[in-house]
């Protein structure tokens, strides 16, 4: 044990140095950071500068800090957009575990292995319904008050959708009829208006 510790004991001063920048970019964008975007942007800003300039420092690790660098200031645009707007979150686990929650309890009551397909053509309904339904118990009062033609609407997105859907599925299962009847429809004398 000794020796092997003898024998490392160059590569761990580097190390500790490379370990202690990546530790303070991740406090800098984590719960206990300054929690202002531009205190945040210019911090981290400052720290990614010091990571460039004595790079030299961590010797065989200089790669790997040149790369957490460059896909640091690649994301750079949107990285602080979450301390710009006030209760947003810092990390997508929430809504990650939302979605996973919803597909966990679909497959569940379905016995379906996989998603279901009716979740591709509703799920922008399906799946608000079911958070709304878990954060808030919705009264007939709220249903009621609902607006009508927002629900029409949204009903006909939805059928178009699914029309759409229904099209691709019989052009794939005989082109040739299907062309056909687009062609017999498109020719049909139309009546005076």
């Amino acid at each position: 044990m000794l020796v092997a510790l003898t024998a490392t004991a160059p590569l761990w001063p580097p190390l500790r140095v490379a370990f202690a920048w990546v530790w303070q970019a991740a406090h800098l964008l984590g719960e206990d950071g300054p929690g202002v975007a531009a205190a945040v942007r210019r911090r981290l800003g400052g720290l990614l500068g010091a990571m460039v300039r004595h790079r030299t420092s961590v010797g065989t690790l200089a790669s790997g800090v040149a790369h957490f660098v460059k896909v640091t200031r690649s994301y750079w645009a949107g990285l602080f957009h979450c301390y710009a707007v006030p209760d947003l979150p810092r990390t997508n686990n929430d809504l990650e575990q939302c979605f996973g929650s919803h597909r966990y309890h679909e497959r569940r009551a379905s016995g379906r292995r996989g998603a279901s397909p009716s979740l591709v053509l509703r799920g922008e309904v399906r799946l608000l319904a079911a958070v709304a339904t878990r954060a808030h118990l919705c009264t007939a009062a709220d249903l009621a008050a609902a607006d009508k033609a927002k629900q029409a609407e949204l009903r006909r997105h939805l059928e178009s959708r699914r029309q759409r859907r229904v099209n691709r599925t019989r052009f794939r299962r005989d082109p040739q009829a299907f062309l056909q009847q687009l062609e017999e429809k498109l020719l049909q004398p139309t009546l005076p208006s």
